[in-house]
């Protein structure tokens, strides 16, 4: 996991200084309407939606439209869309597997753009259940260095059932049961160690190794997937060694 991890947060920092910031936001608002839907309005009764707004916030999305999709969540203002999750199964360049997570209001629009994104990327659709089978659901909480020692984190989060800790470059990845997730980021919390996100990701179980042909392959599908307007989250279980990625960054 930990290429993947690396590359996706680098590239979020990223994301936020760049032309992608408006669909970055989209995204983020889009998250945060879902959670008030499915758990209410109140922060404080609904982790989901907390996390929802913390990632949010970290990424600069004004307070008001945070606000106003709360409320288009939980009823208390009109325009709410009708959002439905679905999970696309593929795999990229050179056997990469890969989940793609959507919320749209629109299923054959979603499919459509991701086969579209997949065919022309070297990437192709697969059965479902082919590739799912790879990835199990936890909980991942990314923490910024600042200063930071691996024990620190450790020690804040093992009895909050923590399972690892994993050193990111910039950050650590705290990973754990998603039942966990809140315990962990309260944990954090408690210590005064501040997070960047907190939420339910996708791991795989089997990583593939990438040289530098290949990682550029699968970071450009994953660019373009990503940059379709209903895709959320992609996930996928290449590995990517520290060598490769400064040739890449480079």
């Amino acid at each position: 996991m930990s290429g993947h991890s690396k590359w996706a947060t680098t590239k979020h920092k990223k994301a936020v200084i760049d032309a992608k910031r408006g669909k970055m936001f989209a995204k983020l608002i889009k998250n945060v309407e879902v959670a008030a839907r499915t758990g209410g309005g109140d922060p404080a009764g609904n982790p989901t939606l907390y996390d929802a707004i913390v990632k949010a916030k970290k990424s600069s999305v004004p307070s008001d439209n945070i606000d106003r999709a709360v409320k288009r969540g939980s009823g208390l203002e009109a325009g709410g869309a009708e959002y439905q999750t679905i999970m696309y199964e593929g795999y990229g360049p050179n056997g990469v597997a890969l989940l793609i997570e959507c919320l749209t209001d629109n299923r054959n629009r979603a499919a459509t753009e991701v086969r579209t994104a997949l065919t022309r990327n070297g990437g192709s659709f697969a059965d479902a259940g082919s590739v799912s089978y790879m990835f199990t659901r936890k909980g991942v909480v990314i923490v910024p260095k600042a200063g930071l020692a691996e024990d620190d984190v450790l020690l804040a989060v093992l009895d909050a059932g923590a399972e690892e800790v994993n050193d990111l470059g910039e950050a650590f990845e705290v990973v754990s049961e998603p039942t966990d997730l809140v315990p962990v980021r309260t944990a954090l919390q408690d210590a005064g160690i501040d997070y960047e996100s907190a939420e339910s990701s996708l791991v795989p179980s089997v990583n593939v190794p990438l040289d530098e042909e290949g990682a550029r392959k699968i970071f450009k599908l994953i660019d373009v997937l990503e940059d379709c307007d209903d895709v959320q989250n992609v996930y996928a279980n290449f590995d990517v060694s520290d060598d490769v990625m400064a040739l890449i960054d480079a």
